[in-house]
């Protein structure tokens, strides 16, 4: 029955990772594959009790991981519906190409740790199409944006799903992840907007920046203003809560959650009714990507099957046993999640080796968050940014790889490099 559930895992990963050509939702795949694995797991004749306990501790781990996802949407989701990120961006002025590249991509680099890499991404894509009319130059900007938001999540305990994941679970600690992750977070975005800069060369055009025309908007300024500082400050307060309190990291997002929520409907209580229904948490909840919870659902449970069944701790003596070093797999598992979806493979990584045999805020905790965080950034389907980017702006596949993919691996030793000499001094 364990053979038969490894089959049903990497059939499931295979159609999660050809998502685009087999034209299936990966939510739908990763769901079916996750209670598909726990089915085959109950049916090997394991004592009930013992299954109704994993499946229990389990799913206690996974709901805190999902509570936590959908407070932060939401509260990005309401800043978006204020029109909170367009005071960042209006403040772009420059015509230099080299200029934009580098502002483009520290501004991504750190609105990426403080809301998603996803998130930002799309703010970021949205905000170039109205600045840069040649397709051509867009291609090489995008992209930039595409490393710069993988490699500013992989340094924030609340900028990659990854990241997030390995700090609820305990692995890592949230000033750890800063202290140790951020300059080589800042290595590789060097690196990559210098190759991307050297390609880019004089001025845009006068007539390809222009400013947003003004519009009706019942959203005034000081709204605007108020609930993206209340919104980012909130977030930032998420790990100060779980270092005073020691509670779950997703009771401080609620808690950050329930706090806008007061301040829109305290904002909004003398607008008319269509008007505030727009802008409420009702609206945001719509509007958030409800798949992308339900595929991290799907595959955590999935990975949390094999581990049960005994097939993750196995996979773990056999690589220790086959490669020897645990930094080399580390680095392979980064560069297979431009690959795959580094979701499962951290996850995959969480179950094969215990918080007993490798303590937290160990190094191969440290590389496995900067590796998967911008290890997917090497292809354009590799990670969540990528894809975004993919469906925003017309990114081909082959122009990525010839283009991009090159400097994204060299960023992403770069990355390695830093960590390697700054934890030798």
């Amino acid at each position: 029955m364990e053979l038969l559930t490894i089959i049903v895992f990497v059939v499931g990963y295979l159609l999660i990772a050809l998502e685009h050509n087999v034209h299936i939702d990966k939510a739908a795949t990763a769901i079916i594959t996750g209670v598909l694995c726990w089915t085959l797991y109950s049916l090997s004749g394991v004592d009930t009790h013992h299954l109704s306990e994993h499946l229990g501790h389990h799913l206690s781990n996974i709901a805190g991981i999902l509570f936590f996802l959908i407070g932060a949407m939401t509260i990005v989701e309401l800043i978006d519906a204020h029109e909170g990120f367009e005071v960042i961006t209006q403040q772009i002025r420059t015509r230099d190409k080299r200029q934009l590249l580098w502002t483009v991509g520290v501004l991504t680099f750190f609105l990426s740790a403080i809301l998603d890499n996803l998130t930002t991404t799309i703010v970021m894509v949205v905000l170039l199409k109205k600045l840069i009319s040649s397709p051509k130059d867009r291609l090489y900007f995008i992209s930039a944006i595409v490393l710069a938001a993988n490699a500013g999540g992989a340094w924030s305990p609340i900028g990659d799903v990854t990241t997030t994941m390995l700090w609820i679970g305990g692995q890592l600690s949230a000033g750890n992840i800063v202290l140790k992750l951020i300059l080589p977070s800042l290595a590789s975005l060097l690196i990559a907007m210098l190759l991307i800069g050297w390609q880019l060369k004089g001025s845009l055009n006068p007539q390809e920046i222009e400013a947003e025309t003004s519009k009706e908007n019942e959203v005034s300024p000081r709204e605007k203003k108020l609930i993206l500082v209340a919104g980012v400050f909130l977030l930032l307060m998420v790990p100060v809560y779980k270092m005073i309190t020691h509670l779950p990291p997703y009771m401080g997002m609620l808690l950050a959650l329930g706090i806008l929520w007061l301040l829109t409907e305290l904002l909004h209580h003398d607008k008319e009714h269509g008007h505030k229904r727009s802008l409420s948490v009702l609206t945001a909840l719509q509007r958030m990507d409800m798949p992308s919870i339900l595929f991290f659902l799907g595959i955590l449970l999935a990975v949390s099957a094999l581990e049960t069944q005994g097939t993750l701790p196995g996979l773990a003596q056999w690589l220790n046993t086959t490669v020897g070093n645990m930094d080399v797999v580390v680095i392979i598992t980064g560069i297979l999640s431009a690959i795959v979806d580094n979701v499962p493979l951290v996850a995959a990584a969480m179950g094969m080796y215990p918080l007993a045999d490798i303590p937290a805020d160990s190094r191969f905790w440290e590389m496995l968050a900067y590796c998967a965080g911008t290890g997917g950034s090497m292809l354009i389907i590799g990670s969540a940014a990528g894809v975004a980017a993919m469906g925003l702006e017309k990114i081909t596949f082959g122009w990525y790889l010839q283009k991009i993919t090159w400097i994204a691996l060299l960023s992403y030793f770069a990355g390695i490099g830093v960590y390697y000499l700054q934890s030798a001094f």
